[in-house]
């Protein structure tokens, strides 16, 4: 009964220490994990990225400067047309001289509204003629712009219906004089409208140290005769222009001896 009493009396002094180790170990077994991450972890983390659909869209949408004018200026118009869609052909200044007289050498401008194959550019043929498209030869010297254009008109009548023909000299080369003898500048001068003939000696530096400027004579084929008009440059120069100083035409020769 004794030897019991003191078992008794040891296991209660020992239970307080055996029961104060125990709960450090249950508190440290791997198996008991904390419910929630330390209050300190959770400051930390970092903040989560926005959502694609959260960014906002202004910055999605790219502007379309090109497309929209700004401000004060105009978008070009388009180009005018013709009733059948295409854009109208450039026009050409006609001739200075509706009655100009057509010559040898000289460049002519065909045109046949809507009928390209029909227009065309031709230089005049010593025999005074041109050659057009199914038309073949065509007398041109002799006649005014506006004349050849009604005759080009009438054969084509033939192939077209109401044919609109334009004719325009785009180069003038058989109004020209010609200067020979002691001048200064002999040769072939482009004519123009009532050019005289002190006019044309003037262009050309007059008579030169070897001529004689009295015995100045012009020459011109009238009805198939060479006919001679004489001209005093001297008196010209001191006097002034009297009957003797002719208007020229083309072909004239004005010769210095």
């Amino acid at each position: 009964m004794k030897k019991h009493f003191n078992l008794c009396t040891v296991w209660l002094l020992l239970m307080p220490v055996v029961s104060g180790m125990a709960k450090p170990q249950a508190q440290s077994s791997p198996g008991n994990k904390p419910t929630s991450p330390p209050a300190q972890t959770q400051a930390q983390a970092p903040p989560t990225n926005p959502k694609p659909s959260e960014t906002p869209t202004t910055s999605q949408t790219p502007t379309a400067t090109a497309a929209v004018p700004t401000k004060g200026q105009t978008q070009a118009p388009p180009p005018a047309t013709q009733a059948g869609g295409a854009a109208p052909r450039a026009t050409k200044k006609d001739s200075p001289d509706p009655g100009y007289v057509i010559g040898d050498q000289d460049v002519l401008v065909i045109d046949v509204w809507q009928e390209k194959e029909f227009s065309t550019k031709a230089q005049v043929r010593p025999d005074g003629k041109i050659t057009l498209p199914l038309l073949n030869d065509i007398q041109a010297a002799g006649l005014t712009p506006t004349d050849l254009a009604t005759s080009i008109k009438t054969m084509l009548a033939k192939y077209i219906t109401d044919p609109r023909v334009t004719v325009i000299v785009e180069q003038i080369n058989s109004r020209v004089v010609y200067l020979s003898g002691n001048i200064n500048r002999p040769g072939a001068l482009p004519l123009t409208r009532n050019m005289t003939v002190l006019q044309a000696l003037t262009l050309s530096g007059g008579p030169s140290q070897f001529g004689n400027p009295r015995k100045i004579y012009i020459m011109r084929t009238v009805n198939g005769k060479v006919v001679k008009f004489p001209f005093d440059y001297k008196k010209a120069i001191k006097e002034g222009p009297g009957k003797e100083n002719i208007s020229l035409q083309p072909g004239d020769t004005i010769i210095v001896p």
